[in-house]
């Protein structure tokens, strides 16, 4: 029988460049986009005040990009094509970055994909054009050229074909490019933006004038839109060293998917899971489930604070001090949203004066369209919610079981008892005079400059909601002692990640001790969490503090339950008020942060201008 031949020892080898470059390059270029970033932060890293993008077939057939900054000479042209080259820092200290670009790596990577070409001129040179194809360079040649730089990239990826298979269609990949562009123009205020498709502009943002707040407050309102403004909240908040600036919108002006979601820190556009951790922390409790916030918030901090040297992309960051950043974040967003008290989006009067309006009939056959907010999409028909009520109805002789959780004073009760202000009621309140009560749930009510419709049982859940969470917060969470411990099995490193927040747990009532190698002892529960699955609780306190870096499963939970017993003491639909009584509501809504929405995230009340009611009768 013949011995198998030995195995062959794998032979080590130096790559040679331009197999390096296209690996590194992979890294670096995913996709149009991605190339279009990078030159147009070059660019602003060069002082360009105004620039000019122009792509074709999504960018993979051509893209160029036209600025007017310092530009380069001759000389620069050949390094600026070397790997791992650049004006932007020395070496000496990584954190002490304050442009877009440090590494040194866009344009290489890009020649090596691509067919690249560069002209440049820098003021008292002469202009200089150099190409570079699948990394093969060509000796700089002089050109005519205006001051600054025009980086012309064609044919992105020829030299990796497999890469295009992985490209969406070009309206996908335009979409992107003019969602870079975007981002990037929203941060400088200062700066001209243009860009064009394939011969035709699609966006195009001019430079704006006057101190630094109001330019951009000028940009973000053309780029974000007029309604985005109206309905957001000014952030100013500082910590520790990081300030917060921008504008975070109301509650009730929320998008299906997080697309309305700018974040930058010291300037630079960022997709941090952190970050956007902590801003859905700020709305954890007044969103409606499938909707997401908009918001366009600036952190700056010390450049040695955080370090932006994470990913070759560089859209990742990590702070010195996550927890603070984190704090910081939805800390200033909870207390901006307290701090507007009643206020809710101005786009449900908009909404609902448009359900007002006369349809045109539908043609024979066809079935009428009806396109509810989205907040509303998911309402039950009329018939379900009659059937609701009638369910709600106790009867006189009732005797369920109580709402009280341990530890809170009294249960909530379905009866509203009104606390009279001595001011008689006036329409020139913020949400106006009660004049009616229509359907046993809407309040109608005047003001100084129309009428506001008022969802009682909404508002009203909103009330109890936040009485119960301050009273929660006064006396803490109370928490039953188990008979049995409960022990759970984890990894050391688990165990070790869980127990240095045990304070924070036991805070909230769930109390935990170590219990040998890699194991946690479960002793006490939020009394109010009944029927706790704490193992499974464990589990995933502990996924999301291998995601984000913190946790707020349990106090959603407890959040959960106290909006359950809001809802079940809350003024009912199909309940008769007085006068009083609503007047009383309207008085308490507008003392009460946050009752614009209610528990679900849904809007408490609509405001409708007399000046549109007018328009709607034809006066």
């Amino acid at each position: 029988m013949d011995t198998p031949p030995p195995q062959m020892r794998p032979v080590i080898r130096q790559l040679d460049e331009a197999t390096a470059n296209r690996i590194a390059a992979g890294e670096v270029v995913e996709r149009p986009a991605s190339a279009v970033k990078e030159l147009v932060e070059n660019a602003l890293d060069a002082g360009a005040t105004r620039i000019q993008i122009a792509i074709e077939e999504g960018g993979k057939r051509l893209i160029r990009v036209t600025d007017d900054g310092c530009g380069m000479t001759p000389e620069d042209l050949p390094q600026a094509l070397s790997r791992h080259a650049t004006s932007k820092i020395d070496g000496t200290d990584l954190l002490a970055i304050t442009s877009f670009g440090f590494r040194g790596e866009a344009l290489p990577s890009l020649g090596a994909v691509g067919r690249l070409t560069i002209t440049s001129r820098a003021a008292g040179a002469e202009g200089a054009v150099v190409a570079v194809t699948g990394g093969r360079l060509t000796p700089p040649r002089p050109a005519a050229a205006n001051p600054g730089t025009v980086v012309e990239l064609r044919d992105l990826f020829f030299a990796t074909p497999a890469r295009l298979k992985f490209l969406r269609t070009e309206r996908a990949e335009t979409q992107a490019v003019a969602e870079v562009v975007r981002r990037l123009a929203m941060v400088e205020p200062y700066v001209g933006f243009s860009l064009s498709a394939d011969g035709r502009e699609i966006f195009r943002a001019d430079a704006e004038q006057g101190e630094l707040f109001g330019a951009l407050t000028t940009r973000v309102t053309r780029l974000m839109g007029v309604e985005f403004i109206d309905n957001a909240l000014p952030m100013d908040a500082e910590r520790d060293g990081i300030a917060l600036s921008g504008f975070a919108a109301l509650p009730t002006y929320s998008r299906g998917a997080a697309v309305a979601q700018h974040l930058y820190v010291n300037g630079r556009p960022v997709r941090d899971k952190m970050l956007t951790g902590a801003l859905r922390a700020g709305y954890m409790d007044v969103l409606a489930p499938g909707r997401h916030p908009a918001a366009v918030l600036y952190l700056d901090c010390d450049p040695q604070l955080v370090d932006v040297n994470v990913h070759p992309a560089k859209a990742e960051v990590r702070f010195r001090d996550p927890q603070t950043a984190r704090g910081l974040l939805v800390g200033a967003l909870r207390h901006a949203m307290a701090g507007a008290g009643h206020r809710a989006a101005s786009t449900g009067g908009t909404a609902t004066l448009a359900a007002l309006q006369v349809e045109p009939q539908p043609a024979a056959g066809a079935a009428p369209q009806r396109h509810p907010p989205a907040w509303q999409s998911d309402r039950p028909s009329g018939a379900a919610i009659r059937a609701g009520l009638d369910m709600q109805m106790p009867a006189p002789n009732f005797s369920g079981p109580s709402l009280a959780a341990p530890g809170f004073a009294e249960t909530p009760s379905a009866r509203f008892e009104p606390v009279l202000d001595d001011a008689p009621a006036s329409p020139d309140a913020p949400l106006g005079a009660a004049r009616a009560q229509i359907h046993e749930n809407y309040i109608i009510a005047q003001t100084a400059d129309g009428l506001v419709i008022v969802d009682q049982h909404a508002a009203h859940e909103r009330l109890v909601y936040e009485r119960l969470k301050a009273q929660a917060q006064d006396s803490g969470i109370p928490a039953q002692a188990l008979l049995i411990p409960e022990i759970v099995e984890l990894s050391p490193a688990e165990a070790d990640r869980l127990l240095a927040i045990a304070g924070d747990l036991a805070a909230l009532g769930l109390v935990i001790e170590p219990f040998g190698p890699g194991a946690i002892a479960l002793r006490e529960v939020p009394a109010m969490l009944a029927r706790l699955d704490g193992r499974a609780l464990i589990r995933d306190i502990l996924d999301d503090l291998a995601d984000q870096g913190t946790s707020d499963r349990l106090q959603a939970r407890i959040d959960a339950v106290l909006s359950s017993m809001a809802c079940h003491g809350s003024v009912r639909s199909g309940r008769r008020m007085s006068a009083e009584e609503m007047n009383a509501l309207l008085r308490e809504m507008e003392r009460t942060p946050r009752s614009g929405q209610c528990n679900h995230g849904r809007p408490t009340w609509v405001k409708l201008p007399l000046s549109d009611i007018e328009r709607l009768f034809g006066r």
